[in-house]
């Protein structure tokens, strides 16, 4: 197990390997714990912390790109205030 500042000395290249190394023992991991031979039950949170460690780093270096955002849903209250208007307007004719 990394911790981010050791993860952070590695070279892009063996950090990207890193990443391919703990999506593999994750997806083993899975598969053991489907079929009822995974033991340490443990070892699939360590995988994913570790996989989510590296993955933050690898983003951390590519701070420089922007960041894609969803866009935010509408409020359902100004859209609720605005039926309730329109609503009120038809009824007063």
């Amino acid at each position: 197990m990394s911790t981010a500042t050791e993860l952070r000395e590695k070279t892009p290249q063996e950090l990207n390997q890193l990443i391919a190394d703990t999506r593999r023992v994750l997806l083993d991991l899975r598969f053991q714990n489907a079929s009822g031979e995974l033991d340490d039950t443990a070892a699939l949170r360590r995988a994913r912390r570790e996989l989510a460690r590296a993955l933050t780093v690898a983003r951390e270096r590519r701070a420089g790109e922007p960041v894609v955002t969803p866009a935010a849903p509408a409020e359902p209250e100004a859209e609720a205030a605005e039926t309730t208007e329109e609503t009120t307007e038809e009824t007063d004719e």
